[in-house]
């Protein structure tokens, strides 16, 4: 029963949280001050309804090293999205052509930021830890990916191809990162730059989301294959590609760590975060 409590608790911050954002969309600075205050809501009642269910410690979302931990996430997470942008722009796909909204940018902050904190708790710290508990962390990794990828098919823009773009080179990261670390802080923090810098920085679709206005005015053309499309660059060749990388980099340090749950699954409780990555 435990699963049903978790996710009932984090989903109700999930969907009311993201109603409240869409309400004040337009206006960025009620968006920010939102999705800043849903994130926070998010990480204290997942610590709330783990700790009451699960009687333990609720080391994924420790206060300790969680700063640093979500810096280097953010980092991880900027610098993939630019070597995306950058290759698109070499083939002469991607053009900038001035400065874009900076107030747009601050509203993405806060949208971002509460898609990054409620999506990672429910995807990789209920589903991803519980699935790997009973089977194992590659079979967790394959199935919460999936669906991770196939819930973004709600999305305006949406095509299947989109979906398992973002299976692949997202839910397969983040949850190879939680692995990895058994911390939540660094995946929240590669989900929530990525997505910014979509969005915020280079003003390009997200998820099949529609166009966004962040810092740059830029315009993207050629081939779906290469920019993405209508879905946008996370459907782009380039995403996955580096994606996969990233996601085989952090399941070496996880079985490196001994973090890789064989098979048939094994402890019940997660093992200490790990605050570093691959250097």
């Amino acid at each position: 029963m435990r699963v049903v409590w978790q996710l009932l608790a984090v989903v109700a911050v999930w969907a009311i949280g993201g109603q409240c954002v869409n309400a004040v969309d337009g206006n960025p600075w009620l968006t920010l001050l939102i999705g800043l205050v849903t994130s926070v809501l998010a990480v204290l009642v997942y610590r709330w309804v783990v700790g009451r269910t699960e009687r333990r410690p609720v080391t994924e979302l420790a206060r300790e090293g969680a700063p640093s931990a979500l810096g280097r996430g953010a980092l991880m997470g900027l610098v993939l999205f630019v070597a995306v942008i950058a290759n698109i722009a070499l083939l002469g796909d991607y053009e900038v052509n001035g400065l874009g909204s900076l107030t747009g940018a601050v509203g993405f902050v806060g949208f971002m930021a509460a898609a990054a904190v409620t999506e990672e708790v429910v995807f990789r710290g209920v589903l991803f830890r519980i699935v790997e508990e009973r089977a194992g962390t590659l079979i967790a990794l394959t199935s919460t990916g999936l669906l991770f990828g196939l819930m973004h098919l709600a999305n305006p823009d949406a095509n299947l191809w989109g979906a398992l773009a973002i299976a692949i080179e997202a839910g397969g990261m983040l949850g190879a990162a939680y692995a990895a670390t058994r911390s939540l802080w660094l995946p929240i923090g590669l989900h929530f730059a990525w997505n910014f810098a979509a969005a915020g920085i280079f003003s390009s679709e997200v998820s099949g989301n529609g166009a966004s206005q962040g810092l740059l005015d830029s315009t993207a053309t050629g081939s779906d294959l290469v920019t993405g499309g209508d879905f946008g660059p996370e459907a782009s060749v380039y995403s996955v590609v580096f994606g996969v990388l990233v996601t085989l980099a952090f399941l070496w340090l996880a079985r490196r760590r001994g973090n890789l749950v064989p098979r048939g699954g094994r402890r019940a409780a997660p093992a200490p975060a790990a605050t570093t990555v691959p250097r």
